[in-house]
Parts: structure tokens; sequence; C-alpha cells
């Protein structure tokens, strides 16, 4: 009695939110529940340290079971053990993506009566809030390495991707359409292959043609087909998206025309690298 009536004080002196656990015959447990803030920091904070911990683990294991790793430069390295913790986010942002727009409850129509634009759940904001960590780590990389781990492309790519999802946490709108975005990253773990495989000499290699045609048609898909249909649904749920606080609002429409652009300009390098590596490998038969 003594703990509720101490907490319930605190709570109505500081503000701070409090849930009862267990109660017990013996004994009352409360616990503090933490605000979406502390939330998202600790969900970032996981996301740096995530790639932390993969980047060195991709040169741990690459050094003892991959020939030629010990022989590569410094700077080749860098970007051998940087696309490992990409891949390891991209799968992770694919999952969880697939999860929020597919399998949960959470912007399928009548489940909630809020607007979908308005929709976010624990578990979705914990999942931006990774996210960011990865893009942060990922920047830093960047810029620090800069160009070698990318261009100028590659900046505005991570910082669209931040602005975006980091708006979106704030003002707790949008989420659906960050989602879709994210779920793009789905393709990466073919982009990463593709770069491994080249580095290691295997650019002739079957493993090299199969994973540029899948990289082809999971472009088509999850970057070309996906984005028509990520408009096609902002057009038919106009009179919501415009409930979005008005810089939100106009992100929603200027953020993903560059991400399109961007991504139609990849599709066609890769549409010509696997033409050339079919024709190629069809003449040295």
């Amino acid at each position: 009695m003594l703990i509720i009536t101490y907490s319930a004080c605190l709570h109505d002196q500081m503000g701070i939110p409090f849930s009862f656990g267990f109660l017990t015959t013996a004994a009352a447990y409360d616990f503090v529940a933490p605000t979406k803030e502390i939330q998202w920091l600790v969900s970032v904070f996981a996301g740096i340290i995530f790639s932390l911990i993969v980047y060195r683990f991709t040169a741990i294991f690459s050094s003892r079971l991959v020939a030629g790793y010990r022989k590569l430069t410094g700077a080749v390295k860098v970007e051998w053990n940087n696309r490992g913790f990409s891949t390891f986010h991209a799968l992770f942002a694919a999952f969880t993506s697939l999860y929020l727009l597919i399998l949960s409850d959470l912007f399928k129509d009548g489940s909630q009566e809020k607007l979908v634009v308005n929709r976010s759940s624990a578990f979705s904001n914990s999942v931006l809030s990774f996210s960011t960590g990865y893009f942060l780590t990922d920047l830093a990389f960047v810029i620090w390495n800069f160009p070698a781990l990318g261009g100028l492309e590659y900046v505005l790519h991570h910082g669209l991707s931040l602005f975006s999802i980091i708006q979106s946490l704030l003002i707790g709108q949008a989420q659906i359409y960050i989602l879709m975005v994210l779920f793009t990253e789905s393709t990466t773990p073919f982009v990463n292959l593709r770069w491994y495989l080249d580095t290691a000499g295997l650019k002739s290699s079957k493993l090299y043609i199969w994973n540029g045609i899948a990289l082809f048609f999971g472009w088509l898909v999850a970057r070309i087909f996906l984005f028509i249909f990520l408009f096609t649904h902002m057009w038919t749920h106009f009179d919501e998206v415009k409930q979005v606080v008005p810089l939100g609002f106009y992100s929603l429409l200027a953020v993903p025309s560059v991400l399109a652009v961007m991504n139609l300009f990849w599709f066609w390098k890769i549409a010509k690298g696997m033409v050339k590596t079919i024709s190629k490998a069809k003449h040295s038969k």
C-alpha cells in the first residue's frame, strides 16, 4: 500500500508514468515504464552497436573463412566489412517492414479508428529507431572514407532516409510510407553479394550471373513496382495524407519522388550490367 501510494504521488507531482506489475501476497512490485523518447534512444543506440558488432564479426569471420581476405588493401577491407553490417540491416529492415505492413494488423483497413497515416506502435517506433542507428553509422563510414564507400548519391540517399525516419518518429505520422521505403533495403544483400563476388574475382561464376538476375527482378519489384504502389496508395488516401503536418506532407511528396528517380537510374545501370554479363557468359561457351 505504501509503495502504491508513493508511486501515485510521484506520478501526480512529477508526471512520471508508472505501471504496476506482478502483485503477490508477499509484496507489490511496480515497474517504471520508459517514455517513448527513451525507447527511441535505446533503439538508436542498439542500431549503432549492432552495426559495429557485425562490422567486427565480418572482419573476424572473413579473415578465417574467405581466401584472399588478408591480401586485400585496408580500404577494401573497410568496404568489405561495411557491407557486412549493411546486409545485416537490410535483412532486419525487410523482415520487420514486411511483418508490420502485411502480417500485423497495424495498417489493415478497419483495424483501428485512427487514420492510416497516424498509426504507429512501440514496435514500429523501435524498428525505425534501430534503422536510424544503422543509417547514422553507415553515413559516418561513408563520410569518413569519402568517396571510397560511395559518392554524393549515397550521402543524399542516407541523408533523405534519416530525415524521413526521424521526422516520422517525432510527428508520429506517415509510418506506413516510411516502412514501405524501408522495405526496399531488401535488394541490398544482392548488391553486396555482387560486390563480394567481383572483389573475389568470381565475376565469371554462375553465382554471379544468377545473383545479377535476382538483383534485376528484386529491384524491379522492391524499388520500382513498390514505389508505384506507394504513390498509388498516397493518391487513393490523399484526404488522409493531407492530415499530415505541413513539413511531413511536403516531405511525402518530395522525398519518395527523389528516391524513385535514383532507383530508376540505378535500375538502368543494373539492367545494362546484367545484359553485359549474360552476353559475356554466352560468348565464353
